[in-house]
């Protein structure tokens, strides 16, 4: 799990992004400017922050983000997510949480004890860690910080859900993200399901 250190998160920069999906101003928050891995947002220049805006909070996932691995639905969605979000003028927090909290050394590891039959909930625990070691308290900390109060998140995520309970920000839509199953992430899929509670249908 990432180590979370006893100061506030700090907003550290802030650029105009245009992509693909439309210009957006991208934040780094980091607990000081040392930190090589800020997490970050990516806020439409247009969002308006009064009313409920529709927000992804994503994990890294360096496999599946970048190199579209077909071990997860990660990368699809959020590249899913990025259209929304650039077509509904929202917003993204892309928190540096590689591998459900474990980094990606550890994801590594549990990759290759899923190819030897475990499934993603028993991987991470045969390796000592808890199934999901993320924390969605930074999302939190950061929202607050752009002046976000009222949200509609892009998720299928429970804990997610859970995360905004007592937090003064109110979540006023759920909203899925449903991929299609390929046959290498069906199982994958199936686990998110059965194990982690995931909302996986419409």
């Amino acid at each position: 799990m990432i180590e979370i250190l006893d100061m506030p998160l700090q907003r550290i920069t802030k650029t105009h992004l245009p992509t693909d999906y439309g210009d957006f101003d991208m934040y780094t928050f980091a607990y000081d400017e040392t930190q090589q891995m800020p997490h970050l947002a990516l806020v439409h220049p247009e969002a308006d922050l009064s009313s409920p805006i529709i927000l992804r909070i994503h994990s890294e996932c360096l496999t599946g983000d970048l190199f579209a691995s077909k071990r997860c639905d990660c990368g699809e969605q959020l590249k899913v997510s990025m259209e929304m979000i650039g077509k509904e003028k929202g917003m993204l927090i892309y928190l540096r949480q590689e591998g459900r909290g474990i980094g990606l050394i550890n994801k590594m590891r549990a990759y290759n004890a899923q190819d030897e039959g475990m499934d993603t909930f028993d991987a991470n625990v045969h390796l000592g860690f808890e199934p999901d070691e993320r924390d969605f308290s930074m999302a939190i900390d950061i929202l607050k910080e752009i002046g976000v109060s009222d949200i509609r998140l892009l998720t299928n995520n429970p804990e997610k859900l859970h995360a905004f309970d007592g937090t003064g920000i109110q979540l006023s839509e759920r909203i899925p993200l449903i991929i299609n199953p390929k046959e290498e992430n069906k199982s994958y899929l199936e686990t998110k399901m059965k194990k982690f509670g995931h909302l996986l249908k419409p």
